[in-house]
Formats: structure tokens, sequence, C-alpha cells
């Protein structure tokens, strides 16, 4: 025997249908991977679901809060064009009957109107935020005025009540004048009364424009749904200063109550038609969502599950659209499961035939040398008498050897990985010294020093059974070559042996397969190899023919770190 350690690199062994096989297997596990990243997982679907629940009903309130504002914004743009007329009516009745403008009133800071480089045009715009504007209390009545009111503005204002009353029955506007001094001169009630206490009416009479919500005392009921619209009860009150340059002429104060939002949805009965429908639409999509990415897949794989439990087979598969990834991981996890019973059930079944077919042979035939013993042993002639005993020892020792070689095979099946460490070149130098005696020499080839994860006694294991398995076929040499490859270290046992027929390439690793049955093969040796490397992540094939003629079989293992 010759053991040798040289650093001449190994031919690369040409990618077989294992390897094919392999590559295929991988892409389908990346396709899977990045399909299970694209989906949305369980918890994000409730969530969208749960939050489309909630986001309805506040999206109804926000509606009406919004469309609400938006109707006091316009009743307050309306108060302040009705109060813009009138003001400058008493405006030019002034400029009438006051010979020097700047001796009337009193003076006051000028409003300011934004944008300096256009004094022509100074356009007010409402003011008023319902979402955060308080609501004030109920007006405060009038109060006597000590000094009484402004004699001109009280001829102005009482000309001008004619024309108020009249706008008022289109406009539905409370209107008051007021002086300079905030006494009422032009109005329905509360003539000569003072509002200067008031706070919005004070404001003006700074000579800045305000407004303001406060609540109200209406005499009919409220209407139905009420309680959603917070524009029932309340009214709008608007006090706009009449300036001529620094000088306060006077006060327009207006009131109204702004349209309640439920009348006015009425009126546009059509639009909230419209929004309902909407609302109706959106919810049944959520529960479209849900059912769709929830209870459909769950169903299907309830209706998979029964029917591979009847063995079919087309079951056995993940679910092409799970929906979810918690689904999408169920229904991969199945479909393993399902496959590998399937699978598991299925060698069970055939290699339990084979068993029993391995066993039936000798047991027919210790069985048959038995009853001749029985029936004819007393004047069978010696020589035969010899024969029949001598097959039944060899029948003995066939079935002793099966039974071992399941036993070692049953170990393969259930091993457990070992989290040994071991150094596959000192680990070949220890086979190799237990082939010294045996007819057959042994070469090791490595490249660079490599290490695997695994026991030496399984590592001696795999190793004698192929160094076996090479004597059982006449070889006298064999040449192991290690190679670190991407995928792993390949092992290369090649020997000079009879090799391994065209014909029997495809079957060489199957259960009970072996062309040397009469010399007590049991074809379970390479299977037993089988096992145990795939139970440590690696694998066997069988490489092409060896270059002397004999067979060549590449073993893979996992590096160890």
């Amino acid at each position: 025997m010759t053991l040798s350690s040289t650093a001449a690199p190994s031919a690369a062994t040409p990618a077989d249908a294992a390897g094919r096989e392999g590559r295929r297997t991988g892409g389908r596990a990346n396709r899977f991977r990045f399909r299970h990243y694209l989906r949305p997982s369980l918890r994000t679907v409730l969530l969208i679901v749960n939050l489309g629940i909630v986001v309805l009903p506040l999206g109804s309130i926000f509606f009406f809060r919004i469309y609400e504002n938006q109707l006091i914004n316009q009743t307050e743009a309306e108060l302040i064009s009705q109060a813009a007329f009138a003001a400058a009516l008493f405006r030019q009745d002034v400029l009438a009957r006051v010979p020097d403008p700047k001796t009337y009133g009193r003076a006051v800071e000028p409003m300011d109107f934004g944008d300096p480089n256009t004094p022509y045009y100074t356009p007010l715009e409402p003011q008023l935020d319902f979402a955060r504007q308080d609501t004030l209390p109920l007006r405060p009545a009038g109060q006597p005025a000590p000094d009484g009111a402004d004699p001109l503005a009280v001829d102005i204002g009482t000309r001008a009540s004619v024309v108020l009353a009249d706008a008022q029955k289109i406009t539905l506007a409370g209107m008051k004048l007021l002086d300079f001094n905030g006494v009422a001169v032009a109005g329905r009630q509360e003539l000569g009364q003072s509002f200067a206490h008031v706070a919005e009416v004070a404001r003006a009479l700074e000579g800045k424009y305000a407004s303001v919500v406060r609540k109200r005392i209406s005499n009919s009921p409220a209407p139905a749904l009420s309680s959603i619209s917070r524009g029932t009860g309340i009214r709008l009150f608007v006090a706009l200063p009449i300036l001529q340059d620094d000088r306060l002429w006077g006060v327009v104060y207006l009131s109204r109550t702004p349209k309640n939002v439920l009348k006015h949805m009425y009126a546009e009965r059509e639009k909230v038609i419209l929004a309902g429908v909407t609302i109706f639409v959106v919810s049944i999509l959520i529960v479209v969502l849900t059912s769709y990415r929830i209870s459909r897949p769950i169903h299907q794989l309830i209706e998979r599950t029964k029917r591979a439990s009847h063995g079919d087979t087309d079951a056995m598969r993940p679910l092409d659209r799970p929906g979810t990834k918690e689904v999408g991981l169920l229904s991969q996890s199945f479909a393993e499961m399902a496959q590998g019973l399937n699978a598991r059930s299925k060698y069970i079944r055939d290699f339990a035939a084979r068993v029993s077919h391995e066993f039936k042979t000798p047991l027919t035939s210790i069985q048959g040398a038995c009853e001749l013993l029985l029936d004819s042993g007393d004047d069978m002639p010696a020589d035969k008498r010899r024969k029949f005993l001598e097959n039944i020892v060899l029948d003995g020792r066939r079935l002793d050897r099966l039974v071992k070689r399941l036993l070692d095979l049953a170990r393969a099946d259930n091993l457990r990985p070992s989290e040994d460490v071991i150094a596959i070149g000192p680990a070949l130098a220890d086979v190799a010294a237990r082939y010294v005696d045996r007819p057959i020499d042994l070469a090791v080839s490595m490249t660079e020093p490599a290490r695997t994860k695994m026991s030496s006694e399984t590592f001696e294991t795999i190793a004698s059974n192929l160094i076996e398995n090479a004597l059982q076929h006449g070889a006298t040499r064999m040449a192991v070559d290690v190679e670190t490859t991407p995928d792993g270290i390949d092992l290369t046992f090649a020997d000079n042996g009879s090799g391994v027929s065209e014909a029997n390439r495809s079957r060489i690793f199957t259960p009970f397969f072996t062309t040397r049955r009469e010399e007590g093969g049991t074809g379970l040796g390479l299977d037993v190899v089988k096992s145990l490397l795939e139970t440590h992540e690696g694998g066997i094939r069988l490489s092409q023919t060896a270059k002397e003629g004999g067979a060549s079989f590449v073993v893979t293992v996992k590096p160890a770190p």
C-alpha cells in the first residue's frame, strides 16, 4: 500500500444530472424567497383593514367638520360684502354733509389690508376657523349711552334704517349701524344703546375688523341628527369699521346664523348619495381584501390538506397565491412536509418489499433444505446431507449480513449531525492504516488542508464502504483526490476495478441492488454511505469511468470553519 500527500491539483469533475437538479432546486428556492419578500405580512393586512374600518367613521366626521367650516366661511364672506356696501353708503352720506372730513369722528390706526402696492383694492377675507374658534357666550345686550349718539350719525341712520330693513328680508342678517362711539343709530331694535362693551365692537372701534362665533337661542326645534353638527346653535357676528383715512366714522355690525349642514346636505343630496356609495364600495373592497389575502388562501390550504391525506400528489405543492407571508410560509412548510411524508412512505413501501424479497430467498432455501433433511435425512447420503447443511449455514450467514446492513442503514437514516470537526487528511491516513495488509494500494492527493464537521467514526464508515466496494470488484489501487470547491469539499475515490456498466449506472444507489449477490453482496453499502452524507448536508455521485477502467465516486462534504 502507498500513502502519499501531493500538491497536484485534481481534475475538475464535469456537472452531471445531480448537479443540474441541484441548480434547479436552488433556482426555485430563490424565486420563492423573492416572492415571499414581496408579499405583505398578515400583520400588515390586518393593520390596513383595521385602519380602513377606523378611517371610515373618522373620515365622515372630518368631512362634516370641513364642510361645516366651509359654510361658516361662506356666511362670513357674505356678511363682509353686505357690511362693505353699508359702510360705503354711510361714508358717502358723511362726505356729502361734512365740509372737512378730518374733523369728523375720531382718530384711529388705519387697518392693514396686506399689500401696500395696491392701495386702491382693499380685499377683506373671512377670518373664522371653526375647527379652532372658541364659541363665545350669547351677545351681551346693549347698555344705556350717557352721552347719546352723534346727531349726524343718527340722521343718517334714520334714513338708512328703511333700506336695511328692506335688505334684511332677503339677506336674513341682523343689521345695525353704530356711530364712532359704538351707539346704535340704525337697526330694528336697541337704537340709542351702546355696544362698545361687546368684544367684536370694541375691536372695530379701534379701527380693526372683527368676527366671532357666539351661541344663540333658537325659537324653532333642533333638526334631526343635530348632534353631529356644531353649526345648529351658533350665530356669526361681524363688526366692520367705517374708515376714512385715519378717522373712524362708525361701525357696521351684522349677524347671521350660518346654513345648517344637514339642510345643506339635503339640498346637495346627489353628492351626499355619491359619497355614501363611495364609502359602501370602500367597505366592500376591505371585505374582499380580507377574504382574498387571508380567508381564501387558508381555505385553499385546508382543501389541499384533505386531498394530500388521500394521496393526491398534485396537492403536495405550495399555494400559487398565498396572499400573505405567513400563509406563504405555512403553505411552503405544508408542501415540504407532505412531500417528505409521501417520499418517506414510498421509501418504506419499497424498502419493505425489497427486504421481504431479500429475506424470502434464503428463508425459502433454508426451509426447503430442512424439509428434505426431515423427510429423507436418514436415507440421504452423507455428502448430500452435508451439502444441504452447508447451504443452510451459508443462507444463515447471508441473513446475518443482511440484518447487520439493515441496522447500519437504520442508524444512518436516524443519525443526528455531529458537532465534531475532523481534518480530512489525517482521517484518510487512519483509514489507510487499516488496509495495510489488504491487497489494495491507497494514494491520497490534497491541494490544501481541509476540515469537515463529522465524527471520525462516520467518516471512517463512509471511506471503508467505498474501499470495500472497490475490493469486491477486483480493485488493487485506489486514488483519493481531495479538492476544495465553491460548493464544498470533493473527495474523488477512483479505483482500477471492474467498474460500473452503462446499464447499471442509474441503479447503483438503489437499495439491495448488487451484482455480487452470489458472493454475499447485500446492495446496501452505497445506500448507507448516501444516508450518512445526506445527514451531514453532503452527497455522493458516480462520476465518469476512471482512467484505468474502474469506478470513480465523488463524495461532497461541507467544509468546517
